[in-house]
Parts: C-alpha cells; structure tokens; sequence
C-alpha cells in the first residue's frame, strides 16, 4: 500500500492508498478515516462506503461530513474507486457517466473487454477487506452501506455475504436494477444479454432467496424528491421483497431530499449510529 495523502480530521486521520490489485488488474485507490482509538492501539470495526455514478473515493470522504460521528463512535470508514482506472481500462464506447469508468456497478464482468479489469464485486467483498485488515489497525467486524449505484452494491454484498457484514445500509439505492434503465445497460454490458443471469446482482433477488438463519439488518433512506426515483430506484420493489422474506429492513422516505450529498450529509449520523448498534 502506498500512502497518497492524510489529514489530520476529527481527532483521527483521513488518508488515501493506492495499491496493485490482483482482480482489477491495474491500481485501485481507496480512502480511510482512522478515528483516534485505532491510532491508540485499539482494534476498531469498519464501515465500507460504496459510492455512486461518476463517483471515486473522495466524494463521501469530502461531502458527507461523517468523521465527526464516526470518530465519537470509534468506528473506521473505508470508501473504494467505483470502478478499475487507467490508459488501459476500456470504457463506454460512448464516454456516457452510466456505464464503463466511474460505474463498475460493484460486479464481476463476465463479458469482453470487460471481464479483465471490471472484477469490482471480489474486489470489495474479500481483496479489499483482506488489505485493510492485514495492514491497519481494525478489527474484522465489518458493514456495508453506499448511495445510489453504491446502495445498490452495499445491498448485494451485503445480502451475498451475511456472516461477513453486521449490517447494511443506503441512501437512495438502485433497488431493482434488473428493471430499470441504469440497471439493464450496465448488466447487458458487463454480464451479457441473458438476464438470468443478472439476477445474482440484484437485491430484489436476493432478499427473496435470502432463506438462511443470518439476516443483516438493513436501513434505506430515500428522498422523495429524487429525480431518479421512479424510473431508476423504485424502493417500493426492495421494501416489497424484504416484506416476503421476513427481513429485517426499514425504509425511510424523506421529504423534500433529492439525490445529492445535501441529504447524504444530513441523515449520514443516523447510518453511523445504526451501524454501531451492531458493530459492537
């Protein structure tokens, strides 16, 4: 891991790596705020920031003002690239924001070009975790929460993974994706025109698969004034579903919000004070 940059912030440090990955094949760089127990010597949990479209590691870290909370809670954040970078990494062949660089949609691509590079979906379930807890000082009790295409990949590693993640959470999560515009062209792009096959992707899915005895809790905030909301996020799909598998989910709509880190950053210390409740 090479160091970038750090900042001294809320009694901790905020600092950003880059490192050689094995399942992207190029440099990934990612952020993390150490709140000042680990600095102490104390092992502390971690909370994974997925972040959405045209997004990389610093959106959350700069916006979301979540070191304060965080570091009273004395829990770590770790916040990932959405997606592979580099001269080599193909793109959208129409440099459209939805597809390509800056929306690896947290998945393992299974078609050309894609299938070398965009391997983001092991990359932050098991290469990134197994990094961070090998070379800092924090403990292996982990959650997941992101916004957007992030909830979305928050949501189904999370369900992939129920023993890893003590709970998960997002603001504004392409719930369905299988049936909604973003959803349909990333998976056609990366996973192929056989939609069966996207359904290992999607959170509707997976909670109405989830039959096993450990069941993350999961909070979901949403604006109800959010542009994408009825064409691209439809948490009405994701509510109906944790309904019909008896999951534990509560679904928030907030009035007035709209899809930006304005109501991110104002609903981001109660995410951090349920995720405590469980990371303890």
């Amino acid at each position: 891991m090479e160091l970038l940059s750090e900042n001294k912030v809320a009694g901790g440090w905020h600092r950003r790596y880059q490192h050689d990955s094995l399942n992207t094949q190029c440099k990934m760089t990612f952020a993390v705020f150490l709140p000042e127990q680990a600095l102490r010597g104390q092992p502390v949990p971690v909370l994974y920031w997925l972040s959405g479209l045209t997004c990389n590691d610093e959106n959350f870290m700069q916006k979301a003002g979540a070191f304060k909370r965080a570091s009273e809670l004395g829990i770590a954040i770790v916040a990932p690239d959405t997606s592979p970078r580099g001269e080599a990494i193909p793109d959208d062949p129409e440099n459209s924001y939805d597809f390509g660089l800056g929306a690896g949609f947290y998945v393992n691509a299974t078609q050309a070009p894609y299938d070398k590079h965009y391997q983001m979906y092991s990359y932050v379930s098991d290469e990134l975790p197994t990094l961070i807890e090998a070379h800092l000082p924090v403990s292996d009790k982990r959650a997941i929460a992101g916004h957007s295409m992030g909830g979305h990949g928050a949501l189904i590693i999370g369900l992939k993974n129920p023993t890893r993640y003590q709970s998960i959470s997002a603001f504004s999560p392409i719930s369905n994706p299988v049936d909604c515009p973003w959803g349909k062209k990333a998976f056609t792009g990366y996973l192929g025109a056989d939609s069966t096959a996207w359904q290992a992707y999607d959170a509707c899915h997976l909670l109405r698969q989830n039959e096993g005895d450990k069941k993350a809790p999961i909070l979901v905030d949403q604006g109800d004034a959010d542009q994408f909301l009825t064409e691209q996020l439809k948490p009405e799909a994701l509510e109906q579903a944790a309904l019909a598998a008896d999951h534990p989910f509560t679904l928030t709509m907030q009035p007035g919000y709209d899809h930006s880190y304005f109501f991110i950053s104002t609903f981001i210390d109660s995410h951090l004070d349920f995720h405590a409740q469980y990371l303890k």
